[in-house]
């Protein structure tokens, strides 16, 4: 029996629906061997393309990012020639997590807040009443504003460098001196109770009788901790033997409900009442020996976030009280010029202000302890002037600026001296002027002082210092790595059909290039590594790998780089590249990127307009219009960088100081989410594909699993914004936890469902008519590839929407709707391409043969991936992102589970932060997929076919493969472009005044969006790509010069 194929085509520009004929033989000799190494070839040259990212990563962020040395000395004091006699005996040092300076002053900004301003009045009470026993700082935190690197600046007075900050989830021991080891020298005791990050860095440091440490990062926890530390805190103060010398109480109330609520909120009032409170039981509870000291380790933004260095984040306060002895004794002020002021932002009248490392000398010498070794902070004048002369401040600056000289001679003689290469000499000259007085007046103070701040200010600078070699290396590997990815793009859109045999030939030739580049890089390092500071075998090694294959590439398929095809091609992604060498650019660039998304489809408007059949004329002007109406309203929804006020208004939360919905938002995420995967089924509807595993999937997955997400961040509301009594929050935190794994449950449900049965097809036969066959038809034929992907997308849609809150589920539907209005443009706009191509033929008559017109459909272009990356960027910011550290959104790390659970935790707050660029990564390929039929196209013969001399093998899958691989090759080189800008830029401008508050971040940043990038195509393309087309080849593959018996 022989069958045969018919292939109606009712109208040009209209896919509905493909006949195949049943047949009970399909593809009776497969090539498994030669379709296996094809996989593992397109897989490997998208692997390719990311081991040279990661190279030219690591190599110019370990000369970019560097990380200072820690020295293990500690001071050694004999006979008291290295301290000051005691003025207490003991000291008490609260840390109330993220207190903000203007928490606690006197003269709060203007308009006051009703919920954190004039509630924590004690300290400003006791400071009137008693000043010179009392006195109030603004503390200025040393970013990254994160716990544990507060911690080491408090208890070592060091300074971090930015990549400290990766430290904060997991930190090690401080095997530098500090308080507490002088304290363990001295044979006192310390006493510790509160957040937990304590006992990571000192695990031995405190007695184990007196230690109770607590749970540190269950944001959603107001009290928990805060009742602990009270209830072991009065105990020992209410002990008559006073059993510690040194207690550390941790708050975290204030910092929990800043990250829950943010700031203005009823429960920031109740929580700084009650910590004032505790003040006031504290101060009666005190002897005459026992110091007072009381300190936010950092601030907090608008919202109730920290991290970055904003200046909110950076305002600490800190209070020192004693209710004994008085820390300043004269009626004469210290000299002026020992003392700086500050005006906090919204006030008028300037406060006294410190660093915040300086309570870490001054408060040793008041209780009798050497500095520590590594410190860098520089003594309090306020609480050593007691007397006209300043004769104790004299001794504690002599005592202060002699343990920094010690420090910064034994750090200059250490391996890593040579940073002070450009301060020395200046650091030398203010230690001269030190020995040169012999006075003991306001100028010896100065002088003194003077050599301390210029340390500080040679140190702060010296940690911000560059390894140009590897950051040269790092950016010649990711430019010509960008230029071979190019190259390799062009060359693989030529091949065309004969992809199969340009891969086996350039591959090779790539793998061999790295062998080649790891012999030389390790000979090389052997030769020169006496000429390459800071470098040891595995950078050069990195540095030689990608850097020869690249250029084996490049010159093997030379890419076409002309003035034209740039700019036909590239000019957008250009511009955002240079972009990044303005900071207005990356300050703004949340409201540039909408532009750029939707210029990027005027060339489909414009083609859209000069269409030759009025369907695909209304097809593509009325998609490019709802895709454009998705982006503006995508753009609505923003958070605000601290450089864009007051230009710029929260849209994401409720207000700027409270991170809860929009009402609007709590009214339409209900509605939109219900309706999201109907909107999903009519456009699948279009092309009739929305059966087979669509049928079931849309209403019994999807929907459930957005349904459950969305509840899950509704109830968390409710429970943040008091709507029920507390009395139900157990309930509602088991309730939520519970949906979210739910959530989580079906997508993976799902996701088995879709791998089991992954098309979106089904079989119509229409009975026989006298004198003829019987028809089979195929419903979904025509986007036989693009649903099935569209099903593998949306499982990975409800998994990053259950982690995003309200509004950005809000985005995500926006963004999901906009994507497929762009892939309807992008088919309509093939067709009209097909139609145009056919009659600059001689026979435009083949149009209406549907074999022939349609057996390889237009080739996607570059132009074609950038609407897709771009949607991608428009999604992070509308989800309520930024390139800022202080806007991750550490709410989903509670998702599911109500304490932070590794490896959970970690999951959900990355999928939060980048499951928006990730969706569109992986969304990549169906710009390749959508719309396209299983077709037959010829393919060459492997090797083994022409040695047996079989015949040539069909594959309906043959062009969707090559293109999806190129979809996935232009996303990548997308973002990679992007990386180069930041990295150059941050490179150029390395000691511009905003490198670590504007160029680093978005470095970072574009790290990330390659990573993600990267991650997701190769996720698509390997897993949901071959899925498909193993399946639909399984189903439609044939041998045309062989009759199927």
């Amino acid at each position: 029996r022989h069958h045969s194929i018919s292939q109606p085509f009712d109208q040009l520009g209209s896919k509905t629906q493909r006949p195949a004929q049943n047949t009970k033989d399909r593809i009776r000799r497969c090539q498994w061997r030669f379709l296996n190494e094809m996989i593992s070839r397109r897989l490997a040259l998208l692997f390719w393309v990311s081991f040279v990212h990661l190279a030219g990563i690591y190599l110019f962020t370990r000369g970019f990012l560097l990380t200072r040395l820690s020295l293990s000395e500690h001071t050694h004091c004999t006979a008291q020639k290295c301290t000051l006699p005691s003025t207490h005996k003991r000291a008490v040092l609260l840390i109330m997590d993220a207190l903000r300076f203007d928490f606690v002053t006197p003269d709060p900004p203007s308009p006051a807040s009703l919920y954190h301003h004039n509630v924590l009045t004690l300290p400003r009470e006791l400071t009137a009443s008693h000043p010179k026993n009392s006195f109030l700082f603004n503390a200025y935190a040393d970013p990254p504003t994160t716990t544990l690197q507060r911690i080491k600046g408090l208890t070592t007075g060091s300074l971090p460098t930015f990549v400290d900050i990766g430290n904060n989830f997991g930190g090690s021991s401080i095997a530098e001196d500090s308080i507490l080891k002088q304290l363990l020298l001295a044979g006192r005791k310390a006493a510790f109770m509160g957040d937990d990050t304590w006992m990571s860095v000192f695990p031995d440091s405190f007695q184990p009788n007196m230690t109770f440490p607590y749970d540190s990062f269950n944001v959603e926890d107001l009290h928990t901790v805060d009742e602990g530390v009270i209830k072991h805190l009065f105990p020992l103060l209410e002990n008559p033997s006073k059993p510690f010398d040194f207690l550390i109480g941790h708050f975290l109330g204030v910092d929990h409900v800043g990250h829950r609520v943010g700031p203005d909120h009823p429960s920031m009032k109740a929580k700084l009442n009650q910590m004032n409170d505790v003040l006031k039981r504290v101060v009666d509870l005190l002897d005459d020996d026992t110091l007072l000291v009381v300190l936010g380790d950092h601030g907090m933004d608008r919202s109730g976030d920290h991290g970055g260095d904003g200046v909110l984040e950076t305002s600490s306060a800190l209070w020192v009280y004693s209710k004994g002895p008085a820390l300043s004794q004269s009626h004469v002020p210290p000299p002026s010029g020992l003392l700086r002021y500050t005006t906090f932002p919204g006030t008028s009248v300037p406060h006294r202000a410190i660093q915040q490392i300086d309570i870490l000398p001054s408060l040793s010498l008041l209780l009798g302890l050497p500095i520590p070794y590594n410190n860098l902070g520089t003594v309090i004048p306020e609480l050593f002037w007691r007397d006209r002369k300043g004769t104790d401040l004299v001794r504690a600056l002599e005592l202060n600026t002699a343990q920094i000289k010690t420090y910064l001679d034994t750090y200059r003689s250490s391996p890593s001296g040579g940073e002070l290469d450009d301060s020395w000499q200046a650091l030398q000259s203010a230690w001269a002027a030190t020995e040169a007085l012999s006075s003991t007046g306001e100028v010896k103070l100065i002088t003194l002082s003077n050599y301390n701040r210029v340390a500080l200010a040679a140190c702060r600078a010296m940690w911000a210092q560059f390894n140009p070699l590897l950051m040269a290396l790092g950016l010649s590997v990711l430019g010509i790595g960008l230029l071979a990815t190019w190259a390799i793009y062009t060359g693989f859109s030529s091949s065309k059909s004969n992809w199969h045999s340009w891969l086996g030939v350039q591959l090779p030739r790539a793998l061999r290039g790295i062998a080649g580049g790891v012999v030389i890089g390790f000979v090389a390092y052997l030769l020169l590594a006496s000429y390459l500071p800071g470098m040891d075998a595995l950078d050069c090694i990195l540095f030689a790998a990608p850097l020869l294959s690249s250029l084996v590439l490049i010159i093997s398929s030379p890419p076409p780089i002309t003035v034209q095809a740039l700019w036909s091609t590239l000019v957008l992604l250009i511009l955002h590249a240079l972009g990044f060498f303005s900071n207005s650019f990356t300050f703004w660039e949340d409201r540039i990127v909408p532009f750029l998304l939707v210029s990027s489809i005027v060339p489909s408007v414009l083609t859209g307009f000069t269409a030759p059949v009025s369907r695909l004329r209304y097809r593509i002007i009325g998609f490019s219009v709802l895709f454009a109406v998705c982006v503006r309203l995508m753009s609505i929804s923003t958070v605000c960088r601290e450089e864009q006020h007051p230009y710029c208004h929260v849209t994401f939360y409720a207000s700027s100081s409270l991170p809860a919905p929009p009402f609007i938002v709590l009214v339409l995420s209900g509605p939109v989410t219900l309706a999201l995967p109907w909107a999903i089924e009519r456009f699948m509807r279009i092309t009739r594909s929305d059966v087979g595993v669509a049928r079931s999937f849309l209403p019994v997955i999807l929907r459930p699993a957005l349904v459950a997400g969305m509840l899950f961040w509704v109830v968390e509301w409710a429970d943040s914004a008091g709507i029920v009594d507390h009395r139900w929050a157990p309930i509602l935190r088991l309730g939520r936890t519970w949906m979210a794994r739910l959530a989580f449950g079906i997508a993976l449900s799902g996701g088995a469902l879709w791998w089991l049965v992954p098309l979106c097809l089904d079989i119509e036969i229409k009975d026989a008519q006298p004198g003829k066959k019987r028809q089979v038809n195929v419903i979904g034929y025509a986007n036989a590839f693009g649903s099935p992907y569209f099903i593998f997308w949306s499982i990975f849609l409800s998994i990053v929407y259950t982690t995003t809150q309200l509004t950005g589920q809000l985005v995500l539907a926006l963004a999901t709707i906009a994507l497929l209005a762009y892939l309807e443009v992008l088919d309509s706009v093939r067709d009209v391409r097909s139609i145009e191509t056919a009659f600059a033929t001689a026979t435009p008559s083949a149009l209406l043969n549907a074999d022939a017109s349609t057996a390889t459909s237009p080739p996607i272009r570059f132009a074609d991936i950038v609407p897709v990356a771009l949607l991608g960027i428009q999604a992070f910011y509308g989800t309520g992102h930024q390139s800022t550290i202080s806007s991750i959104q550490w709410k989903s790390a509670f998702l599911i589970t109500p304490t932070l659970a590794y490896p959970f935790a970690p999951i959900t707050v990355v999928l939060n932060s980048v499951g928006p660029l990730f969706l569109m990564a992986l969304a990549a390929p169906l710009v390749a997929l959508w719309n396209r039929a299983p077709l037959p196209t010829l393919t060459p013969p492997p090797p083994e076919s022409e040695k047996s001399g079989s015949e040539d093998i069909v594959e309906p899958d043959d062009q969707v493969k090559r293109e999806s691989t190129l979809a996935a090759l232009g996303f990548m080189a997308y973002f990679a472009t992007l990386l180069l800008g930041t990295a150059v830029s941050a490179a150029i401008l390395r000691r511009h005044l905003m490198v670590w508050k504007v160029f680093a971040p978005r470095f970072m940043a574009g790290v990330l969006g390659v990573l993600v990038a990267d991650a997701g195509v190769l996720l698509g393309v390997g897993v949901g790509v071959e899925r498909i087309t193993f399946r639909v080849a399984r189903m439609f593959g044939r041998k045309p010069t062989e009759a199927v018996q």
